[in-house]
Formats: structure tokens, C-alpha cells, sequence
């Protein structure tokens, strides 16, 4: 069974609610018998969600770069790490592993994976659910963005349908895991 992907900060100068509310999702993930896919960093929102996985009993898998594991950034603790040639292999390895996601706060790295993978799952590339984990309003100006691209006619009314938001692991967790996946062919028609 495919596991569930985690995208967060690798910053370790986050406030604390970030990493407990990762720490907390990688415990969710590990006590559900999942396996949690991540970027494989030791530090940051990767390294907490981790942490929790491995203490509840879970599995990590950690797919990093090759510069990435050439300069140590790996987690030691990983179950299982894979390595990839460059960044654009390991967002699809991450993918190609995973049967849905979460998206934590981060920045323009974690951004760029949470906008590339709700164009995959638009364009009928991912199959599995994508959950925003929207810990202390961090994501409510690109869910406000989001929106004005359906309001702007930009995206189509459905596609507010290719994400989810939650405001706490548990329901991130309930939602990527429980929630059927209703697939969409793609259309270009903007309504």
C-alpha cells in the first residue's frame, strides 16, 4: 500500500505549533500503519514529521537528491531513503509513492510542490486526495488566491475540488486517508 507524502519546511527556525502540528501527523500516519513520505530532511517540519512517525511505531521514507545526501541533510533515523538525480525526480518518486498528500507551511520550495502537484492532479497526473494543513491561518492568503482564480475564471468552479483544507492533523489525516478520491477528466473549458 502507498504511502502518504508530507511536504513542509526544512527551516528550523519555526515557530513550535509548525513543528508539533508535524510531529503530530507523523505520529497519525505512523499509528495508522502508513507510511510517511517526505523529503527525508533532519531539520524542519520533514524532521518532526518524522520523529513522530518513527516514535508511534511508523515508517519514513526520505527521498532526497543526491546534492542533498552528498552535503548530510538526510535524517538519520529514515526507514528507507531514496535517491534521485535532481529535484524534479524526487517530487515524482515522492509522487509515484505516495496515495495522497499533505501540504504544511513552508516556503517557496514546499509552495512549489503543493502548486505542482494540485496542476498534476487537475491535469489527471495524481490520482490521490491533496490536504492543505492550514496550522494558525498560515495558508489563508493562497486559499483567498486559490479562490480569486476561480472567481477570476482563471481556474474552473471544480477545481476548488483538487484540494482540501484542515485546520489540525487529525482532520488532515482523516481527510487524505478517508476521503474518496473522485477523479476528473481534464478539461480546458473555463465556465
Amino acid at each position: 500500500m502507498k504511502g502518504i507524502t508530507i511536504y513542509g519546511a526544512s527551516s528550523p527556525a519555526i515557530d513550535r505549533q509548525y513543528l508539533d502540528a508535524a510531529r503530530r501527523a507523523g505520529e497519525l500516519l505512523g499509528e495508522a500503519g502508513v507510511d510517511l513520505i517526505c523529503g527525508g530532511g533532519r531539520t524542519g517540519i520533514m524532521a518532526a514529521a518524522i520523529d513522530g512517525a518513527l516514535s508511534a511505531g511508523g515508517t519514513a521514507t526520505g527521498v532526497l537528491p543526491a546534492f542533498m545526501v552528498e552535503r548530510s541533510w538526510q535524517h538519520t533515523g529514515l526507514t528507507r531513503m531514496e535517491v534521485t538525480p535532481d529535484m524534479h525526480s524526487r517530487k515524482e518518486l515522492m509522487a509515484s509513492l505516495s496515495r495522497g498528500v499533505i501540504a504544511m507551511p513552508g516556503g517557496v520550495g514546499t509552495l512549489e510542490e503543493l502548486l505542482e502537484i494540485i496542476t498534476w492532479r487537475q491535469l489527471g497526473l495524481y490520482q490521490g486526495n491533496i490536504v492543505i494543513l492550514n496550522t494558525g491561518g498560515y495558508y489563508d492568503p493562497l486559499i483567498a488566491m486559490l479562490s480569486r482564480s476561480i472567481e477570476q475564471r482563471f481556474m474552473n468552479p471544480d477545481h476548488a475540488t483538487l484540494w482540501m483544507v484542515a485546520d489540525t492533523p487529525e482532520q488532515a489525516v482523516a481527510l487524505v486517508l478517508d476521503t474518496p478520491v473522485i477523479n476528473r477528466p481534464f478539461t480546458q473549458k473555463i465556465v
